[in-house]
């Protein structure tokens, strides 16, 4: 069998076949390494931009999710992480627009946290970097950037971490559809609705790199047919269909498609193999596998964060959705993603996902492609080395092709005062 990265594999490997390999998504991860104090950035922050120039485009900012209750890390999820601890305040659920397919009502609650960028000097020329939109791995939480996010904003990055519909704190409800397509669709949904559709590079770890590939490259694929241009010359024009400028795929899962055997499984057996998901034994066997630290990075709390969400109502439902979607599918994709800088992040201890192996694909497909290591490290670069990982992640976003195309304009200001006012 095909290694891949999704807890779910364990589950179907309990009624297939036992002695199968399987590999798995970092779902947690752990107490909080000592982290260096807030250190000078080499850039000044980029503000949100709106897609559009013109003042009567101005779009009102997302409601909020009435429905929405914010996880209990302390008391109901017993986690003593304090970086989780301080990414939940942050947590927000907003409305964001979806079709008919997904929900009747035409909107869906997504839920987020959004680091700012904080103010911060340089001894060079000021610049403004693009915001960063950020997707966690299979059946996690924006909660999993909760050490990343704070470094990339002290560092001047506007960071959004977006929970994936059914995943996460997003809505849960019978009258929503949860299938990868359905996650797609609320992706673009909430970048639209939250991020005005303003130029952004866009990643995901794991699972949510195979996500972030469809997405993107729905975007860049329709950009270029409208625009009717060489895949080498995306121009920017300001209307929405060019706001996608780079990705970043950590430990990324690219070149798998689907779910395995777990798709075609009868749903009374797919509801058995699916409660196993949420069983402590089975993330706890993820969260050891995730790391290469693992005497310091795989602890009990760990396990908590990963599990948390899957105690919600509804739970079950919505991954048996997604189940019998049969999964991403983006190898195909990839290619598509190659007309815009990316950026390769890749744990050197990746037990998971081969790194040699998949580096070199993504490498080969993709020619504006970088590719940079991350020593000492197993499959989650943001959780295991924060710091480092930031480091790199800022130098892609200061480089020169990745420089905003536009200044803020009269509508980003007016947006903003409504943000504000609300």
């Amino acid at each position: 069998m095909v290694a891949f990265d999704v807890v779910a594999m364990a589950a179907a490997a309990a009624f297939i076949n036992p002695t199968c390999t399987l590999s798995f998504v970092m779902l947690a991860s752990t107490k909080t390494p000592t982290m260096k104090k807030q250190r000078q950035a080499k850039t000044m922050p980029y503000s949100q931009l709106p897609a559009t120039t013109s003042t009567s485009a101005i779009r009102l900012p997302p409601k909020d999710d009435p429905t929405f209750v914010p996880p209990d890390i302390i008391n109901n999820g017993q986690i003593s992480e304090v970086a989780c601890i301080d990414a939940a305040k942050l947590m927000r659920r907003v409305l964001v627009p979806v079709s008919a397919d997904v929900c009747a009502s035409g909107n869906v609650g997504v839920s987020y946290v959004h680091w700012k960028a904080q103010p911060t000097t340089t001894t060079k020329q000021q610049q403004r970097m693009l915001p960063l939109l950020l997707v966690h791995g299979f059946d996690s939480s924006c909660l999993e950037y909760r050490r990343l996010g704070p470094i990339l904003s002290s560092l001047g990055v506007d960071v959004y971490c977006v929970d994936l519909l059914g995943w996460g704190y997003s809505q849960l409800d019978q009258a929503i559809t949860y299938s990868a397509k359905a996650k797609i669709e609320a992706l673009k949904g909430f970048w639209q609705a939250v991020g005005y559709n303003k130029e952004v590079v866009v990643g995901g770890a794991s699972l949510g790199g195979a996500a972030v590939i469809e997405y993107a490259a729905n975007i860049l694929e329709e950009q270029r047919r409208k625009n009717n241009h060489d895949d080498n010359k995306l121009d920017s024009n300001n209307d929405g269909s060019s706001f996608i400028r780079g990705t970043l795929l950590i430990d990324a899962q690219g070149f798998v498609d689907g779910i395995g055997p777990m798709s075609a499984l009868p749903p009374p057996l797919a509801k058995l193999g699916i409660s196993v998901l949420k069983s402590n034994w089975l993330r706890s066997t993820a969260n050891q596998m995730s790391y290469y630290n693992k005497a310091i990075f795989a602890t009990e709390d760990a396990v908590k964060v990963g599990r948390l969400h899957t105690l919600r109502d509804g739970w079950d439902e919505g991954m048996l959705s997604f189940m019998s979607s049969g999964g991403f599918r983006p190898m195909t994709r990839v290619s598509s993603l190659g007309v815009v800088p990316s950026l390769i992040l890749w744990g050197r201890h990746d037990t998971i996902l081969d790194g040699q192996e998949f580096t070199t694909k993504f490498c080969k497909t993709m020619p504006n492609a970088q590719l940079r290591w991350i020593e000492e490290c197993g499959h989650v670069p943001h959780l295991e080395q924060p710091e480092v990982t930031a480091d790199v992640i800022v130098e892609f976003l200061m480089s020169e092709e990745l420089r905003p195309s536009t200044p803020p304009t009269t509508t980003f200001l007016l947006v903003r005062l409504l943000s504000f006012l609300k």
